[in-house]
């Protein structure tokens, strides 16, 4: 055909680009393996490897992938503590060890795209879930599916009782777990307070029961710069505990909207 030509209409289209995965394990035998088995589908090749959650969303901001796989438990920055991160970046597919039930419910909790436990798929499983997480279906391996059906069978757990000491392994946690805010009820919340976009994200995590050493991880920020977000915030909520701030910070507390008279 000479090359002015009009391409025939029953041309084979162009293939789509391959989907792009980041790999994220402490563990450098798992991700060569890992590696190895995606980048020898025709369609999935690996931008990136990661030691942790840091690793993972620096490798995230600059290949921009389709699909993360995370590790839960690794040094440094864990795979909880990054996902709120990493699920603004792309899908992530938790890939990990970790099969307790509670793991596995907060880490949809925070995000994930779907589950799998070592040790309960094929490889091919793997690549269909790959796959799939990209266009927006979810897989779980048989611990993760068993953890979500327990959860959905118990139903929404109890009222939080705001008088619940703290434990004491956790001296320094909010005393409950509260719902957490909407939308409108957060940007509210942060204009009565006046506390900044960081601040309000911090209150946020405090109410969740998060440690200042959790905070840190989940912010990408030192756990002295937390400290002096917490000071700021105390002041600006008139609180001096936790427990109070977060009363406060929900309308739980007598005198706040929505509070205990």
């Amino acid at each position: 055909m000479n090359s002015d030509e009009t391409p025939s209409p029953f041309q084979e289209p162009a293939p789509p680009p391959p989907l792009r995965v980041v790999v994220c394990d402490d563990n450098p035998v798992v991700r060569a393996g890992l590696t190895a088995l995606l980048t020898g589908r025709p369609d999935i090749t690996v931008v990136a490897e990661a030691v942790d959650g840091r690793e993972a969303y620096e490798a995230a901001r600059t290949h921009h992938p389709d699909v993360i796989l995370l590790d839960v438990r690794m040094p440094g920055v864990d795979g909880l503590s990054a996902l709120p991160h990493l699920v603004r970046l792309a899908p992530v597919l938790m890939l990990t060890y970790s099969r307790e039930s509670d793991i596995v419910r907060e880490a949809l909790r925070r995000g994930a795209a779907g589950y799998l436990v070592h040790g309960e798929f094929t490889t091919d499983q793997l690549v269909t879930a790959v796959r799939d997480t990209r266009e927006g279906r979810a897989h779980f391996t048989t611990t993760a599916a068993d953890a979500l059906l327990a959860q959905l069978r118990k139903g929404p757990p109890p009222p939080a009782d705001a008088n619940t000491p703290a434990t004491p392994d956790r001296p320094d946690a909010t005393p409950f777990s509260p719902e957490p805010l909407s939308r409108m009820q957060r940007s509210m919340a942060q204009s009565r307070y006046q506390l900044s976009a960081r601040e309000a994200e911090i209150m946020d995590l405090i109410a969740s029961g998060m440690s200042n050493q959790q905070i840190a991880a989940a912010c990408f920020i030192s756990e002295k710069t937390v400290k002096n977000h917490i000071n700021r915030i105390f002041a600006k909520l008139h609180s001096t505990t936790r427990a109070e701030a977060t009363a406060k910070w929900l309308g739980t507390a007598p005198g706040t909207p929505g509070g205990r008279r």
